[in-house]
Parts: C-alpha cells; sequence; structure tokens
C-alpha cells in the first residue's frame, strides 16, 4: 500500500516548499556591502615619455623573472639568489604570510559543526524521604553543537581573513623585491667604485709620473721648488681620495653581507677584472651595454602599475577586508540561532553501559538576540565604517606614491641621459687640455700651475662621468622597483599556494646557496 496516499494534498504541497524555505533560512545572505574595486583616475600614460628606454610588456611573479640579468653580471644573480634564501627579513615576511593563512584556516572552520566527545563516572549518595541510597553512574557520549551562517557573519569574517592572507602574500613579494632592489643598487654601487679606483690608479701614476719630472727639471735648475711641491701636493691628495673609495667600499659590502644572511667578517666581494689601460671618456661614460640595459627596463602603462606592485595589490586588498568586516559587524545586529544535539550512554554499571535502556540523545535549537547593548553594535559598526575609509585612502595614496617615483626614476634617467653625453664630452676636452699643458711644461712654454689645473680638471671630469653612471644604474633599479619587477597581482594568488613550501626548501638549501654564491664572489 503506497503510504503517500495517507498524506492529505495540502501537506504534499507544503512540504517542498518548506524544505525550500528551510534551505533558504540556512544559505542565508551575507549581510554588509559587497566589495567593489575602488575607481582610481590614472592617466593614460606617464608624463616622462621620452628616454632611453622602450614600453615593455607585463611580466610574471618575480620569483620566475629575474629581472637582474638585465645587468648580464653572474656575481650579482648568485648573490640574490642567496638573498631570497636567506634574508631575515624575507623570512619575517614569509612566516607573516603563514600566520595569515592560518587564521583564514581558523575562521573558515566556522563554518562546521563542532562535535566533542565525553565520557565520565561519578559516585553519589543521595536522602529521599529518608531513604538514603549510594550509587554510581557511569557516562558515555558525543555532543554536537551548529550556528548556521544565515546573515553571513563567517563568510564575511572569511572573506575578510583571506584578503588579508592575500595581502601578506602581496608583502611577502614586496619584502622580496625592495630586498633584491637594495642588494642590486649596493652591489652596482660598488662595481662603480672599482671603476673609481682604476681611475684613481691610473691618475696617481701618471701624476707620480709627473712628480719625477719635476723633480729631474728641479735638480737640473729649470723650474722652481715650488714646483716639487704642487705635484707633491696633487699625488697625495690624490692617494688620499682613493683610501675613501676603500671605507665607501668596505661599507657597501656589510651591507651586501647582511642582505644575504651573513655577518660582514666572513663576506668579501672580490673585485672586477679591468683592462689595464686608463679609463676613457667612453668607458666613464653611458655606454652601449648600459644604453641596452636601460632599454629593457620595464615601464608599461600607468593603468598596470596597479597590478605590478605588489604594495598596490596589498593596500587594495586590505580594502576588501576592511569592507567585509562591515559585513562582520552588521551581522550582529541580528538574532543567532545554535543547533545541538547529544547521544550517548548512561548507566549505574559498566556492565550495564552499552544495553539498549542505557541509550541518551537529546536535540535543541536556541535563539538568542541582543536587546539593548549601549550602543556596543553600532559603536563597532561605526569603527568598522571608519577602518574602511582609512583604508581607501590609504589605498589612493599608494597609488599616486606609486605614479610618483616612476615618473621620478623616468625623469631622472631621461636627464642623466642627456648629462651622461656632456659630460663624456667635458672628459674628453678636459683630457686633451691635460696633454697640452704637459706639453707645454715640457717645452718650457707653461707653468707648473697650468698642469696642475688641467690634471684636475680632467681628474674631476672623469670622477664626475663615473658617479654619473652609478647615478643611472641606480635609477634603473629603483625603476625596476616602481614597476613592481616583473610581479604582476594576477599571478599572486597561484604563487602563494606554494609559498611557504618553496621557503621551507629554500631554507633547507641556504647553507650550499651560500658556499656557491661566496664562491662566485671570491671569499
Amino acid at each position: 500500500m503506497d503510504s503517500s496516499a495517507a498524506i492529505p494534498p495540502s501537506r504534499k504541497a507544503f512540504a517542498p516548499s518548506a524544505i525550500a524555505l528551510a534551505a533558504l533560512l540556512l544559505a542565508g545572505c551575507a549581510v554588509g556591502p559587497d566589495y567593489v574595486r575602488r575607481q582610481m583616475d590614472v592617466p593614460v600614460a606617464y608624463k616622462e615619455t621620452g628616454g632611453p628606454w622602450k614600453t615593455a610588456a607585463p611580466q610574471t611573479i618575480d620569483a620566475s623573472h629575474p629581472w637582474w640579468d638585465a645587468y648580464g653580471d653572474s656575481t650579482l644573480g648568485a648573490l640574490i639568489v642567496q638573498a631570497n634564501a636567506a634574508n631575515q627579513n624575507i623570512r619575517v615576511a614569509e612566516a607573516q604570510y603563514r600566520q595569515a593563512q592560518a587564521i583564514t584556516a581558523a575562521a573558515r572552520a566556522n563554518f562546521f559543526p563542532s562535535v566533542g566527545l565525553n565520557a565520565g563516572a561519578s559516585r553519589a549518595q543521595t536522602n529521599s524521604t529518608g531513604t538514603v541510597k549510594l550509587g554510581t553512574t557511569d557516562t558515555l557520549g558525543l555532543a554536537a553543537s551548529w550556528e548556521p551562517d544565515i546573515w553571513g557573519a563567517v563568510r564575511r569574517s572569511v572573506e575578510a581573513d583571506n584578503a588579508s592572507a592575500q595581502a601578506s602574500a602581496d608583502d611577502l613579494a614586496g619584502a622580496r623585491l625592495s630586498i633584491q632592489t637594495t642588494l642590486a643598487q649596493d652591489y652596482l654601487q660598488i662595481r662603480v667604485i672599482d671603476l673609481e679606483r682604476d681611475l684613481y690608479a691610473s691618475t696617481t701614476a701618471a701624476y707620480a709620473k709627473a712628480l719625477e719630472l719635476t723633480q729631474h727639471q728641479y735638480a737640473a735648475g729649470t723650474v722652481l721648488r715650488s714646483d716639487v711641491a704642487l705635484a707633491e701636493s696633487q699625488l697625495k691628495t690624490a692617494q688620499a681620495q682613493a683610501v675613501d673609495l676603500d671605507a665607501q667600499r668596505a661599507q657597501l659590502e656589510h651591507a651586501i653581507a647582511v642582505l644575504t644572511g651573513q655577518a660582514p667578517a666572513s663576506f668579501s666581494l672580490a673585485r672586477l677584472e679591468t683592462p689595464a689601460q686608463p679609463p676613457t671618456a667612453e668607458t666613464l661614460s653611458s655606454s652601449a651595454a648600459l644604453r641596452v640595459q636601460l632599454q629593457v627596463t620595464p615601464a608599461g602603462l600607468p593603468s598596470e602599475l596597479l597590478e605590478r606592485r605588489p604594495d598596490i595589490a596589498g593596500a587594495e586588498r586590505r580594502v576588501q577586508a576592511a569592507n567585509a568586516n562591515i559585513g562582520v559587524q552588521k551581522a550582529a545586529y541580528f538574532p543567532q540561532i545554535v543547533l545541538s544535539a547529544s547521544g550517548g550512554f548512561s548507566a549505574a554499571s559498566l556492565a550495564t553501559l552499552f544495553n539498549t535502556p542505557s541509550r541518551v540523545w537529546s536535540l535543541g535549537a536556541a535563539l538568542a538576540q541582543t536587546v539593548f547593548d549601549g550602543g556596543l553594535r553600532k559603536a563597532h559598526t561605526d569603527q568598522a565604517v571608519a577602518a574602511y575609509d582609512a583604508s581607501v585612502a590609504q589605498y589612493k595614496q599608494t597609488v599616486l606614491g606609486g605614479f610618483q617615483q616612476v615618473e621620478d626614476n623616468l625623469s631622472t634617467l631621461r636627464v642623466l641621459d642627456n648629462e651622461s653625453a656632456l659630460q663624456a664630452d667635458a672628459v674628453r676636452a678636459a683630457q686633451l687640455a691635460e696633454r697640452l699643458a704637459l706639453s707645454q711644461y715640457r717645452a718650457g712654454t707653461a707653468t707648473y700651475l697650468s698642469v696642475v689645473t688641467a690634471q684636475t680638471l680632467s681628474l674631476t671630469n672623469q670622477r664626475t662621468a663615473a658617479q654619473v653612471l652609478g647615478r643611472q644604474l641606480a635609477a634603473s633599479v629603483s625603476l625596476i622597483a616602481a614597476t613592481g619587477g616583473g610581479w604582476n597581482a594576477s599571478d599572486a594568488s597561484a604563487s602563494a599556494n606554494t609559498t611557504a613550501s618553496a621557503a621551507a626548501s629554500a631554507t633547507a638549501n641556504t647553507s650550499a646557496t651560500v658556499a656557491a654564491a661566496q664562491k662566485t664572489s671570491g671569499n
């Protein structure tokens, strides 16, 4: 016999509706505003549109895009790989990212019921109507409780924590990029100092020959003692300036040691092998190789900057987290529903604990609603809204700061490119004046003061050319950092899932990496 025949038609029609209503009630809706990305007034192009660079397409995340290869220096690459594995600031950021992931997992656990196991034994004496009883009770059971996420408080909390975890991943990428660019700038400045040291080596050798010439002429009685004094003073001054370069190089070397996770005492960076001949105007100014390096610097479009800088991506995700927190606070205005269930066994002895009469169970539901809290919920909501407004302002400020940094470095590169060309002309002219002054002095048609003046001017111009080269290299690295170093926010989610395991693997291989980098750097 069909059991459904006993059910009235009205109840048959009501049953699906009741099930649908219950499902809708349990699914609920997340209160609070849905996140919408804030619009920014992004220019269509950078103001600095001309210079020694070209527009580059967005690259992949920096972990798989070694931007430092553009400088063609294997030692620099080995040091950056070592810093990625051993730098303590990167490890701090990586640990903070894993902490944020754990917080998200903890928030997601609230979607599920909690289940507990309880077991106990008690012995009690009772007195009922003068009858004294002494007995033992053994219990064993399971208890579960669940609060359905009807108003979306858990969903908003998970949304906020997930956005915070993504922002932490962006912070990790930003920390890594900051360490990489700082190390690259320090390393390139060391190479510029090595170039200046070569300049001083050739200059002091020339000054020593000039001093020897004046000494011979003074001994022959053709020049005054003051010429010898001038030549000696000029030589000692150049030697003192060369010593000062050693101090600058040592400080940069110490900085690189710390960036790569080493004590300064255990790290040294060998000098590059350089030609024996004196530096020329071409080697001291913007060379053809340097121009190629500047050309591959990624500039891109202003709109791409929103996706290519980890600090901007992180600020935008913190806006999303703050927006979700508004929903968490608004959910407090609605009642809480808690479903509970328990089941198990309770008996006077262990022998009868699992008998059928010893089974116990219960089902229950509780509804709780705060009626008066003195404005606490409103205050928390206002606090969440204010935090959201602050995060929006911080996001916009970060974007504007990013645009400024790109424009600053594009402008610097453009100006330095012109300055480098002019400085190369100045070096050639000063070197010609130095040679002519020495020839005239040997011929007796000029005083040694004119020689000293020409030599000082030549040295000054050559050192200025080397310093312009250093500024160009530093600005090119800064532009790479300002445009994200090839990092892209669209790849961050996929990369973030492997960050923890990659960091653990990198930590395990730190010793081998350190040894390889030290061998490469000549330690």
